[in-house]
């Protein structure tokens, strides 16, 4: 394969999620199967190598225990394909050896000496540990050593630091003989078989990836002069797909902070620029001012469907779909999703007639006399359009069922028992017949106020604070853990519009802001209660709703179309190298056309 086939193969493939991570494997599977470079007759086969390996091994230090050992896994130990012309079959064991490492006592890691190479430290981890010990050469770890990790996070390595000693869970490789053998090359073949290995399942804990094994790994070996070539072209096109990588990755982040920007625009709460301002969307799509210059109050309901219109051009990929959905809601709750209609009743009479009817019901019999809260802003500071009006979360809520927590100390299930709701419950469909756990009847007797009557909304107050549900009818007589908060409206609200606003940046920012953290993130009833709530119209919550509900329905055709093309893109980039893979194919042609 060259850099131009490789390129072709990845205009097919580009858009796939792992298009890259995939194509650098299968440049390595090529390799190792003598499919990447082709096969020169003049090459001294790998069997004269093998020859001269084995008469090195015969003279190199003995490791391990020796005699003929067991065969330890078929899956391992054969070749799933056949070799090419001058290719040999070999074992691990009979071009390198597998020394163990040391394994150390506490005491005996030091903060001096010489460095102490474990595992994390080839992946993340900076803190070393030293050693003073002086231990024979095996044990150490030159830059340019061929050294293998064979723990949970196991793979090979070419050492490319100081001299180290390295610990247990390290295996270092020296080869029997480096003037028969290119090191680079085993070092791709171990990358390769590392990967196998992960994706069949074995190797994935100390128990499976054994020394044994490792030494049974079988191993195609091509003739010196192709391993050497084989070594050049990987590197090669793995540096070629790290520059198709690095442009896709800008290309996404463009993209990202285009769409991030489009969206913030639209949930911005200041005024939105003249038409003619830098990064202003398109005057054309606005109605304009007799000036010709776009105003926050003419362009933007144009601009906000202009840009809805568009972001779906902007969304290639299933997790984009959220940060959209989220903007809907802000819209939604800041008064840009739908045209105001001066015909509407404004909210504040709503707000007389809530009051109204709150101290209706807070008259009847056991219902707990409260004041009205205040909330914790004034509606000048949440910029609310026309009709609209603001009150505290509390001031909308039933009196006879106030926001409250639920059972504080539920007990262990009981059958038969009073189904019980907690946090992983929650959600606002496809709720199941009724919640996993139930508790005994007299403990939920003493929590009688927090009894479910179905269709209420429940928030999340203690760990992951802000998470919403609603109580299905069905969940009737059930009852709430307490980390969980029951909130029921008054009837004269839309009750889906309030979940649209608690579910909006505004209200979860206000919970994050106002949480606690003692052992747990908690949030405050009395916090929650002073919300302040930007009230529509009750028509224009209708409208709201409905919209919202229309647009959220095009975010589910959006996501599902993303997710089938996903699935077709990677069904196509494994048909296309399962194909160049393919024993009885000798070139990449066909996939690549």
């Amino acid at each position: 394969m060259n850099a131009e086939r490789l390129l072709a193969l990845y205009e097919q493939v580009a858009e796939a999620p792992d298009a890259v991570a995939r194509l650098r494997r299968f440049v390595l599977d090529l390799g190792v199967r003598g499919k990447l470079v082709p096969q020169e007759p003049g090459d001294e086969p790998a069997s004269e190598l093998l020859k001269r390996i084995a008469a090195a091994r015969a003279d190199a230090p003995k490791s391990g225990r020796n005699g003929k050992k067991k065969l330890v896994d078929p899956s391992l130990t054969d070749l799933a394909f056949d070799l090419p012309g001058g290719w040999s079959r070999t074992r691990l064991s009979e071009l390198v050896r597998v020394v163990n490492g040391r394994a150390y006592k506490k005491p005996e890691l030091l903060d001096e000496g010489t460095p102490v190479l474990r595992v994390g430290n080839l992946f993340t981890s900076d803190h070393w540990y030293y050693s003073n010990l002086q231990l024979e050469d095996d044990k150490y770890c030159d830059k340019g050593d061929l050294i293998y990790a064979w723990s949970a996070s196991f793979g090979p390595f070419i050492w490319d630091g100081p001299r180290v000693i390295y610990h247990y869970h390290i295996w270092k490789l020296p080869l029997f003989s480096e003037s028969d053998l290119d090191k680079q090359f085993l070092y791709l073949f171990l990358q390769q078989k590392t990967r196998e290995i992960k994706d069949a399942g074995h190797g994935i804990s100390m128990v499976h990836m054994t020394k044994e094994k490792m030494e049974q790994l079988a191993v195609p070996l091509p003739p010196l002069a192709e391993q050497r070539r084989i070594v050049a072209q990987v590197e090669e096109l793995m540096a070629l797909l790290d520059r198709l990588e690095a442009a896709r990755t800008a290309r996404e982040a463009t993209r990202d902070r285009l769409t991030a920007a489009s969206l913030a625009r639209l949930t911005a709460s200041d005024t939105m620029p003249d038409a003619d301002a830098p990064g202003a969307l398109p005057a054309e799509v606005g109605t304009g001012s007799a000036s010709g210059k776009a105003t926050n109050k003419d362009s933007f309901p144009a601009n906000a469907r202009f840009a809805l219109a568009t972001l779906p051009a902007l969304t290639t990929r299933p997790d984009q779909i959220k940060p959209l959905r989220q903007t809907i809601l802000n819209l939604a709750v800041r008064g840009k999703l739908v045209d105001q209609d001066p015909t509407d009743e404004p909210a504040s009479d709503l707000l007389k007639r809530i009051a109204k009817r709150r101290r209706g019901l807070a008259a009847e019999e056991g219902v707990r006399k409260k004041k009205p809260v205040e909330p914790l802003a004034e509606e000048d500071e949440l910029g609310l359009p026309a009709n609209w009006a603001a009150d505290a979360f509390a001031n909308l809520i039933d009196p006879r069922a106030t926001i409250s927590y639920g059972v504080l100390v539920p007990g262990p299930d009981v059958d038969e028992g009073v189904p019980f709701v907690r946090a992983q419950d929650l959600t606002l469909a496809d709720h199941p017949a009724k919640p996993s756990k139930t508790i005994a009847p007299e403990v939920e007797a003493k929590y009688a106020r927090t009894r479910l009557s179905g269709g209420e909304i429940l928030l999340c107050v203690v760990g992951s604070i802000g998470k919403l549900g609603i109580a299905p009818q069905h969940w009737a007589g059930a009852n709430i853990a307490r980390a969980v908060a029951r909130i029921a409206p008054v009837d004269l609200l839309d009750r889906d519009y309030l979940l649209l606003f608690l579910r909006s940046d505004r209200a979860q920012g206000y919970f994050e802001e106002a949480t606690r953290t003692l052992a747990q993130p908690t949030l405050n009833v009395g916090l929650i209660e002073k919300l302040p709530v930007p009230l529509p119209p009750l028509a224009e919550q209708h409208r709201i709703v409905a919209k919202v509900d229309a647009l959220m329905a095009l975010c589910d055709r959006l996501e599902a179309a993303l997710t089938t093309t996903d699935t077709t893109r990677a069904r196509l980039i494994e048909a296309l190298l399962h194909e160049a893979l393919d024993p009885a194919t000798n070139a990449i042609t066909e996939a690549a056309e």
